[in-house]
């Protein structure tokens, strides 16, 4: 358990008083500490650049961590972000956490001139090429919305991972992107989001996508797996995972049935309690007798 604050990395003109955003932004790090806080959160906005100035902050204040929350994936390319995020672990000292957002169609689109097209698939495939590049230094990635492959780079040029390990949150608060940040990443960072929501939304999804890739994590690095998962367009088991009420399993199944499938056997990746595995087996039950009751059902 921590507590911590936000700061702004280029704080309003009308605030500064006169001195500049980064020198604005590390003297109040310096009171945050002071103040005994055990984190400080910059974002990024279209001024200063976030990871810079975290990098700075962290230099200054030697006690907090220091994170950022959170970087848009567009336009930033995975390569580019991971080298700026371990210069910043190194300045920090270890200290650095990076936040990740899926950003805004409207800004995206309309301040960058990039497509905001398919933002979840691209998450996906930006959070596998973030994660590879920070922990080994390289990356082999081909998705659909995205390449970060160095494969082809010569060793010389790859200087390899950082220690220790950055932690790396999605800025998530969807059910499609929670369940990303479940699967690859280590948190989300929920803005706006009050315990309600927390309770029936965002704890429950994300951590039922965490304990699925933690138990189905191991047939991503086996060959014969990756090859049906390469035919599929995923990237891991998890993303096959059938996760919702009964209403979404249910029709999940039955495209299995709808693909050619004759016969359905339903594997728990996790069940968190004995009611989800029981709600889980009634759902089954309830298809049999469907199933039955429609091939008794009299020709016409």
């Amino acid at each position: 358990m921590s507590f911590g604050i936000s700061l702004q990395t280029s704080a309003p003109t009308l605030v500064l008083g006169g001195a500049d955003a980064l020198s604005f932004a590390i003297e109040r790090a310096r009171e945050a500490e002071a103040a005994g806080v055990d984190d400080i959160w910059l974002n990024q906005g279209l001024d200063l650049d976030g990871i810079t100035v975290a990098a700075l902050v962290a230099r200054d204040v030697p006690r907090v961590i220091v994170g950022i929350a959170a970087v848009p994936m567009y336009p930033r390319h995975p390569v580019t972000l991971a080298s700026q995020a371990k210069a910043a672990q190194l300045a920090a000292r270890g200290r650095f956490v990076l936040g990740i957002g899926l950003g805004h169609r409207a800004q995206v689109e309309g301040v960058f001139g990039v497509p905001f097209d398919r933002p979840i698939r691209h998450l996906r495939d930006y959070l596998l090429a973030v994660r590879s590049l920070l922990d080994t230094g390289t990356a082999a990635v081909r998705g659909a919305t995205l390449t970060a492959d160095l494969s082809g780079a010569p060793p010389a040029a790859l200087g390899g991972g950082v220690a220790p390990r950055i932690p790396l949150l999605v800025a998530a608060m969807g059910p499609q992107a929670l369940r990303a940040a479940g699967e690859l990443a280590d948190g989300t960072l929920p803005y706006l989001t009050g315990p309600r929501s927390l309770e029936s939304l965002i704890v429950p999804v994300i951590s039922k996508a965490a304990a699925a890739a933690e138990v189905l994590g191991g047939y991503a690095r086996m060959p014969s797996y990756q090859a049906v998962l390469e035919r599929e367009g995923i990237s891991h088991p998890a993303d096959l995972a059938l996760i919702g009420d009964e209403e979404t399993v249910a029709a999940g199944l039955r495209r299995y049935l709808d693909a050619g499938a004759t016969d359905i056997r339903v594997s728990p990746a996790a069940f968190a309690t004995d009611e989800e595995r029981l709600r889980t087996w009634r759902l089954v039950g309830e298809l049999v007798r469907d199933a039955a009751s429609r091939t008794r059902a009299p020709q016409t």
